[in-house]
C-alpha cells in the first residue's frame, strides 16, 4: 500500500506541471494568453493599446527588444508585432521565451495566433533574428466587469537559456568526434 501511494504521489508530481499549464491556458490565470488559429471575426469600434516588453536572463548573452513599443488597434482586430534578438556572445547559444500579460485577468482574452514562445531559438554569435507575434484581443473582454474599462494590455516576454538544447548539441558533437551511434 505504501509503495502504491509512493508511485501515485510521484505520478501526481510529474502531472502537476502540465495540468497547471492547461489550467493557466484555459483560465488566463497569471496572465497566460490563449492560442487561436484565427480571429473571431468580430471587430469592435473600441480601441485598445497593446504594449510590448522584453527581458533576457543574465545567463544569456542576447539583446532582445520589441521593434515597436506599442500598437493601438480595435478590439477583435488582428495585430502583428515583431521582436528582435541578437546574440552578443562569442558562442552559439539557445534560448526559450516565456510570456505573460498584464493586467493578469486580460490573459483570458489575449489570443496569440503565431508566437515564438516555448520554441527553442538558436542564435550564432552576432546573429540577429526577427520574431513575429500575431494576436488579437477577444471582443468578450468588454463584458468582463474587471476589464471593461481597460485601455492597455502589456505583453511581456523573457528569454532564458535552453539548457537541454545546449546539452543535445554537445552530445551530438561528442558523438561525431568519438564515432558512437547517436543517442535517441
Amino acid at each position: 500500500m505504501c509503495l502504491g501511494m509512493t508511485f501515485g504521489m510521484l505520478g501526481m508530481a510529474y502531472a502537476a506541471v502540465p495540468l497547471y499549464e492547461i489550467f493557466c491556458q484555459v483560465t488566463g490565470y497569471g496572465g497566460t494568453t490563449q492560442r487561436s488559429e484565427a480571429t473571431t471575426g468580430e471587430v469592435l469600434a473600441r480601441n485598445i493599446t497593446v504594449r510590448f516588453d522584453a527581458n533576457v536572463s543574465n545567463e544569456l548573452n542576447w539583446e532582445f527588444k520589441p521593434r515597436q513599443r506599442s500598437i493601438t488597434l480595435q478590439i477583435g482586430e488582428k495585430g502583428q508585432a515583431s521582436y528582435v534578438s541578437r546574440n552578443t556572445g562569442t558562442d552559439t547559444s539557445f534560448g526559450m521565451a516565456t510570456f505573460n500579460v498584464s493586467p493578469q485577468a486580460a490573459g483570458a482574452y489575449f489570443n496569440k495566433i503565431e508566437c515564438f514562445c516555448f520554441t527553442e531559438q538558436e542564435l550564432r554569435p552576432g546573429q540577429e533574428v526577427d520574431m513575429p507575434v500575431v494576436f488579437f484581443v477577444d471582443p468578450e473582454i468588454v463584458d468582463d466587469p474587471l476589464l471593461k474599462d481597460v485601455k492597455a494590455i502589456t505583453l511581456s516576454y523573457t528569454f532564458f537559456p535552453d539548457e537541454d538544447a545546449g546539452e543535445a548539441v554537445t552530445d551530438a558533437n561528442d558523438t561525431v568526434k568519438t564515432g558512437e551511434k547517436p543517442k535517441t
